[in-house]
Order: C-alpha cells, then sequence, then structure tokens
C-alpha cells in the first residue's frame, strides 16, 4: 500500500506565496514521476507540473516561471513552490505518483489540498 499526503495550502493574498509538499510512503520500490495537478470549481483537473527521476521539471504555459518543483529523493517527497500567485491559481492541487510497486508501475494520488488566492 502506497499513501501520499499533502500539506501546505491555504489562503495567500495575489502576489504572495506558499509552498506545497506531499510524502510518499508504504511499499515503494521506486517512484519514477512526481508532480501536481489542480481542479478549480467548475473546471477539468489540470497538470501543473511533473518531474521525472532523473530528469527536470516541467511546467504547464500557465504557472512557467512562477511555480518551481523539486523533490528529495532520500525522504520519497515533492515540492511546489508558488511564487507571485494570482486568483486564477485557486484550486485544490493534488499531488500525483508513478510508482513501482511489487514489479508494476501504478498511478497514485494525493488528498488534495485547497489553495486560495484572494485578489
Amino acid at each position: 500500500q502506497v499513501q501520499l499526503v499533502e500539506s501546505g495550502g491555504g489562503l495567500v493574498q495575489a502576489g504572495g506565496a506558499l509552498r506545497l509538499s506531499c510524502a510518499a510512503s508504504g511499499s515503494i520500490f521506486t517512484i519514477n514521476a512526481m508532480g501536481w495537478y489542480r481542479q478549480a470549481p467548475g473546471k477539468q483537473r489540470e497538470l501543473v507540473g511533473t518531474i521525472i527521476s532523473g530528469g527536470y521539471p516541467d511546467y504547464a504555459d500557465s504557472v512557467n516561471g512562477r511555480f518551481t518543483i523539486s523533490r528529495d529523493n532520500a525522504n520519497n517527497t515533492v515540492y511546489l513552490q508558488m511564487n507571485s500567485l494570482k486568483p486564477e491559481d485557486t484550486a485544490v492541487y493534488y499531488c500525483n505518483a508513478n510508482i513501482r510497486v511489487r514489479g508494476a508501475n501504478y498511478i497514485y494520488w494525493g488528498q488534495g489540498t485547497q489553495v486560495t488566492v484572494s485578489s
């Protein structure tokens, strides 16, 4: 069993910053990739960015230059540093991971954390 536990959401004013964390735990053989998605009210879930093991982060155009994804491989943790936040960044943010467990790859999701940016 694998779990992704997120933390760090909250309320911030436009122009501010927040840092989200997501820690993976359980029967992990290796983590192939980790990333972040978000879902605003009435909208579909969208990709924010991902980082493949041994690779560089890749970002959605809407957050490129403002958000930074990083990983702590020793602790199976991924971070999302969000700067210059805008009201349109308001959404529930979900951690996502592609993890190899007992010879097969699976997709896991965190429980989601609310980010609200006020104007």
